[in-house]
């Protein structure tokens, strides 16, 4: 399997784990959603819904490829998708945590671009 294909596979693996354990404790009026556009390599897991007094819309992940690295676009996961994917194997300088501020990112051990 080719990289950009490992990757893919990696995250959509990541992110319906994350539906399926969500979906467990769902609150009945708001719902979990993923959204995979494969050939422009954007994925996204976000709820719809309403509560008593609001509506509810908000992504909880969004992750893109781009240049062979994995864009970390939003992540509002306790474990954090970065972690995640460093525990299958993806190196440091292939994640760019792109919702850092760019003279942020120069801290980390992530890549900048």
């Amino acid at each position: 399997m080719d990289k950009l294909s490992h990757y893919r596979s990696l995250i959509q693996k990541i992110m319906t784990e994350y539906d399926r354990l969500c979906s467990q404790v769902a609150t009945p009026d708001i719902e979990m959603l993923l959204a995979f556009d494969e050939p422009r390599d954007q994925y996204i897991w976000f709820q719809v819904g309403w509560t008593p007094e609001e509506r509810i819309k908000g992504i909880s992940v969004h992750i893109r490829i781009k240049n062979e690295k994995i864009y970390i676009e939003e992540d509002w996961t306790e474990e954090g998708m970065a972690n995640e994917l460093l525990r299958l194997g993806v190196p440091k300088e292939d994640i760019v945590l792109a919702f850092q501020p760019p003279e942020v990112r120069k801290f980390t051990d992530f890549a900048l671009i």
